[in-house]
């Protein structure tokens, strides 16, 4: 089975449950990953959790929703480190961590699969 065809749609991005944001535009989804938007409206520090580069999720976010590959977050990432001027995203090693993780720590944000998602987190609509 072609993993393309029925990979959309099968995950969602969410948030901490105090994030007020509902909402986000394609453009503001890839300036948090990019680790550029680093402040929610509120003021709240955002704080990005991804899974590994190989991971298939964290693959099928990077391509479907930010519309980047997984290298090339990377390469941001990496850009920021070296030169000082930003972070990486703070990567965990599983879908369980990753909603303990975004369920449990303010201004976070994250992404599961649909089937891994509980009400100790949002889920935010891309739009």
């Amino acid at each position: 089975m072609n993993a393309e065809v029925w990979a959309d749609n099968h995950y969602e991005i969410v948030t901490y449950p105090g994030v007020s944001e509902k909402v986000l535009s394609v453009n503001s989804l890839r300036s948090i990953f990019s680790m550029h938007l680093k402040t929610w409206p509120d003021g709240t520090k955002i704080r990005v959790f991804v899974l590994p580069d190989d991971d298939p999720l964290h693959q099928s976010v990077s391509k479907e929703k930010i519309n980047v590959f997984p290298y090339q977050l990377r390469a941001i990432w990496d850009r920021l480190v070296f030169s000082g001027t930003g972070q990486a995203p703070i990567k965990v090693n599983s879908s369980e961590e990753m909603l303990a993780k975004v369920a449990s720590t303010p201004g976070a944000i994250g992404y599961l699969w649909r089937a891994d998602i509980n009400e100790n987190v949002n889920v935010l609509e891309i739009k």
